[in-house]
């Protein structure tokens, strides 16, 4: 089968490591991706640099100050751009009614521990871990998830399992599990390309 182009725009409040992979794996022709649009809610993020270096076009768009006004640029924004499939790579903002009504099924966020174990509110980075390893479970893992109103709590499209080692802290568990996160973001995009894993 042909996969066909995915017409992605990104959201990143920081480094964006997932965008870069994505973007990466599409220069490299191992992803039929077209990147149109990155989005940051935070001036400063290394991510915006990265996109204006790549040739992604960009935007700065804070969400603080209103957030009915932000959210009715993003959404207008990624759709200005062409996108139809909006990827969170750590972007650290609940996206608001317009954005998640324009691109219902059809936003992709990715978070580094079982769900819904360990999702909700609060729960990102090494918080994360931090839990897994209190809970004493055997194996942790990767979930790619639709975004919805709630936090990590849309349908999981793709998971991977990385065991808990022994001995492990939160710290060694967090470095194992984001050295993978960027690798399956782009295989499980590939997949959603080819038409093996379909949305909506």
């Amino acid at each position: 089968m042909i996969s066909k182009p995915l017409k992605l725009g990104f959201l990143a409040s920081a480094n964006g490591s997932s965008a870069r992979a994505v973007l990466a794996a599409a220069r490299a022709g191992d992803l039929a991706a077209e990147p149109r649009l990155l989005v940051s809610n935070n001036r400063s993020a290394v991510a915006l640099a990265f996109a204006a270096e790549a040739g992604v076009p960009s935007l700065c768009i804070p969400t603080k100050d209103d957030p009915d006004a932000a959210d009715a640029r993003l959404a207008n924004a990624l759709t200005d751009a062409g996108v139809e499939l909006v990827v969170l790579s750590g972007y650290l903002r609940q996206l608001g009614p317009r954005t998640l009504a324009r691109y219902a099924g059809r936003v992709l966020n990715i978070h580094p521990g079982p769900l819904p174990q360990f999702g909700g509110h609060g729960m990102y980075g090494r918080r994360v871990h931090e839990a897994v390893i209190a809970a004493g479970v055997a194996e942790s893992g990767i979930c790619i998830h639709l975004v919805d109103e709630e936090y990590d709590r849309g349908p999981v499209i793709a998971r991977r399992g990385v065991p808990v080692e022994p001995g492990d802290t939160p710290e060694s568990l967090e470095a194992r599990v984001t050295g993978l996160e960027p690798g399956f973001f782009v295989e499980t995009l590939r997949r959603i390309a080819a038409g093996e894993i379909v949305l909506g």
